[in-house]
């Protein structure tokens, strides 16, 4: 494989030539990634470093995928303007199970070309004098040389040292796996380079930093996990096939690019997004799934039909009548504010007719036809 397949889409591969030197060397080399587990999941943006970590691993070179239960304790501050909540130890083991099963859906699970490693293993058993050590690598001044603590500073808002010692426990984890290169976002640039530093105090060749485009949501913000704007790479095929035909059309481009890796088909513009929703799903879930969510998406939203399997789901009433935001915060998630404004706007629909108020008889709901915004469909039964 070209060297440019091995950097297709990198913005950085630093330092410049670095990289041919060490494929120069004849051996595979450890290619390292950290996934810091403060969400449950990994979305397609986030996605875009595995890509090519596998592209690494078709060439028969080892992936080191670092779990984070260790630095999620801390928190990357990479592109905040205030410090992360801290997440419990339980909600941090639970994401960081799904993170591996998530990360398999693009990587080669072979125990010759995957890695798998948890930072607490060696951050955990850190002594106090080895701290201090590594903190002495990286000067408070290059510290806030990042973009994000120099806004923080100049605008007086606070910057923990937990966070200022972020850089160096990630920095720390390629000293432990000994890292060739390391891939990573656009927004990990300076960590990534802060590993360099600290591998070389550490007597070790530095690594080399390769890093990938941030991608875009339908809205125009970097995809978030916390946002919202995400499409988890396990989530149910309808869902990830619905949230990628949100994308707008001038996206096509970027998203066939970055996720794809190739041109965006001729024609419409349409057929162009089915076709890459259509790829999305069967990557994660097969080509029979992707079929199934391109026809449930063309039933239901684009023809207005409801799916065939309708979950059922029952109702309360108080005095004969059935508060519509209530129930379809409890059905749906959001709150009830959210649903009185999709009954204003005409997003909530009782058998194919929009709903007027936010209270219903009861007696026209037994077996009704719920349909909450585009594709949430439920039928409903007094409980």
């Amino acid at each position: 494989m070209p060297i440019a397949e091995l950097t297709r889409n990198a913005i950085d591969v630093l330092p410049k030539g670095e990289l041919e030197k060490k494929l120069a060397k004849g051996r595979p080399l450890r290619v390292k990634l950290g996934i810091d587990v403060t969400s449950p999941d990994i979305h397609v943006g986030r996605g875009i470093p595995l890509q090519r970590m596998r592209a690494f691993q078709d060439e028969g070179h080892k992936a080191v995928l670092i779990i984070g239960d260790y630095t999620t304790r801390i928190g990357d501050p990479s592109g905040r303007s205030s410090e992360r909540p801290i997440l419990s130890d339980e909600e941090i083991d639970t994401n960081a199970r799904k993170y591996l099963e998530q990360a398999k859906v693009i990587l080669r699970d072979d125990p010759e070309l995957l890695e798998v490693r948890y930072n607490g293993e060696w951050l955990s058993k850190l002594s106090y004098a080895e701290v201090v050590r590594l903190a002495r690598v990286i000067t408070v001044a290059r510290m806030l040389e990042r973009d994000d603590f120099e806004k923080r500073y100049r605008a007086g808002e606070p910057i923990s040292i937990s966070e200022l010692l972020y850089p160096l426990m990630q920095a720390y984890d390629s000293v432990a796996v000994e890292a060739d290169v390391e891939l990573g976002g656009t927004d990990q640039l300076y960590n990534l380079l802060a590993g360099r530093d600290v591998m070389e105090a550490y007597g070790l060749e530095p690594q080399v930093a390769l890093t990938t485009p941030l991608l875009l949501s339908w809205d125009g913000e970097k995809m978030s996990s916390s946002v919202g704007n995400n499409i988890p790479l396990t989530a149910p095929p309808e869902e990830m096939f619905g949230r990628t035909m949100r994308i707008p059309d001038s996206m096509l481009e970027d998203w066939y690019r970055l996720i794809v890796e190739r041109p965006v088909p001729e024609g419409d513009p349409m057929s162009a997004k089915l076709a890459l929703a259509r790829l999305v799903v069967e990557r994660s879930h097969g080509a029979e799934a992707a079929r199934g969510a391109d026809e449930h998406f063309t039933r239901v939203v684009r023809q207005g039909e409801a799916p065939e399997d309708v979950p059922e789901a029952p109702f309360e009433a108080a005095d004969g009548r059935v508060y519509l935001p209530g129930l379809l915060a409890t059905l749906a998630g959001n709150s009830t504010s959210h649903w009185r404004r999709q009954i204003d706007q005409g997003g909530v629909k009782v058998n194919g007719a929009s709903v007027a108020g936010y209270e219903v008889d009861a007696a026209t709901l037994d077996g009704a036809l719920l349909q909450a915004g585009k594709r949430q469909f439920f039928r409903l039964r007094p409980a």
